[in-house]
Order: C-alpha cells, then structure tokens, then sequence
C-alpha cells in the first residue's frame, strides 16, 4: 500500500511554513505528517496531506513548487525494538532507504518511508507479516 507524498521547495526565509499550513488550512486540507529538512539556502517540506490533488492545485496556484513522491507508511508498534525488526527486514531485501521520518501517538507508531524501490519494500514488508497503512489510516487516529 503506497501513499502519496508531496514535497514543496520552500525559500529559507521567515514564514514560509507559515504560509502553506494557512494556503493548506484555508482550503481546508489536513496535514497528517511531515518533516523539513534545509540548506543553506532553500528547504523541502515533504507532507502527507488529506486531499492530495487539492493541495497540488491551491499551492501551485500560490506559485510554489510541489512534486509528489510515493512512499510507504509502515504502523509500528511503539516498544523498543519494534523498528529494528522492520528496518532489519528492509536491509536484508537489499532495499536502500533514501529517508524516513515517524511520529508516535500511545502504543502505535507510523513510520514514513521513502525507499530507493518504493513497490518492493511494501511487497517485501507485507510478505513478512507488518501492517502498512493508507492515507486515509492516518485520519483514523
């Protein structure tokens, strides 16, 4: 099960963020997930959102640039070692991870995973029994 990410190219300078949670909010788009890195000079705001395409349309409207990636988003529980086991399995397929991030409520965790092969780490994944989510799982919490 794949989810569909956006990434958003933001201009480091103050407010930016600020700016697409309003652009996102006013349209009324959830963000569920999400995580910026940064350079020196521009940063990337990769997302999972509520209404994917809406948030395509209203941000470019707003001239930023948006790309969207698929990637995996694995339910973990949340105890020690839960995440070795899943990462154990990735590594032993062979299968690359370019990056992830994860955010933990109570017992679950949702691991983000953007991996150098996107189909067959879910195969591989749900071959070894671990549940992956959809979009709309992200919603349910």
């Amino acid at each position: 099960m794949l989810i569909k990410q956006l990434s958003i190219f933001l201009e480091n300078r103050k407010g930016r963020f600020t700016e697409v949670a309003k652009i996102l909010g006013d349209a009324g788009i959830n963000m569920s997930a999400f995580t910026v890195s940064e350079s020196s000079d521009f940063g990337i705001l990769r997302l999972i959102v509520s209404d994917t395409d809406r948030a395509i349309e209203v941000l470019r409207e707003q001239l930023y640039a948006v790309s969207i990636t698929d990637v995996v988003c694995l339910y973990c529980p949340n105890r020690p070692g839960a995440l070795a086991k899943a990462m154990d399995i990735i590594t032993g397929a062979g299968i690359f991870i370019e990056y992830m991030y994860a955010f933990a409520q109570g017992d679950s965790a949702h691991v983000i995973i953007r991996p150098d092969d996107v189909g067959r780490c879910a195969d591989v994944l749900t071959a070894n029994k671990l549940t992956l989510l959809a979009a709309s799982d992200l919603y349910k919490l």
